[in-house]
């Protein structure tokens, strides 16, 4: 019975994982990224998280989460429509 409330939970956490990883698409499709670039900058995004954020511990908030977008802006505008 534990085992299979484990396993529920396991799915579960699973599941919104992936709904988070199709959020971050959209929220970065809206900041501007091309749509064929949309997997890729998944990667560039945790790479940028490192980059602003690298001798800081924390978690991650919604200024945070612009100020790395608005890093990838500055670092990789070929990302990004009209550019």
């Amino acid at each position: 019975m534990l085992q299979d409330k484990l396993n529920e939970a396991e799915k579960e956490i699973e599941e919104l994982s992936m709904q988070l990883v199709d959020m971050l698409e959209v929220a970065l499709y809206f900041a501007g990224i091309k749509k064929e670039n949309l997997k890729d900058s998944i990667e560039i995004y945790l790479n940028g998280i490192d980059e602003v954020f690298a001798n800081e511990d924390g978690e991650m908030g919604v200024d945070e989460i612009i100020e790395v977008i608005n890093h990838i802006k500055k670092t990789k505008p070929e990302l990004f429509r009209d550019n």
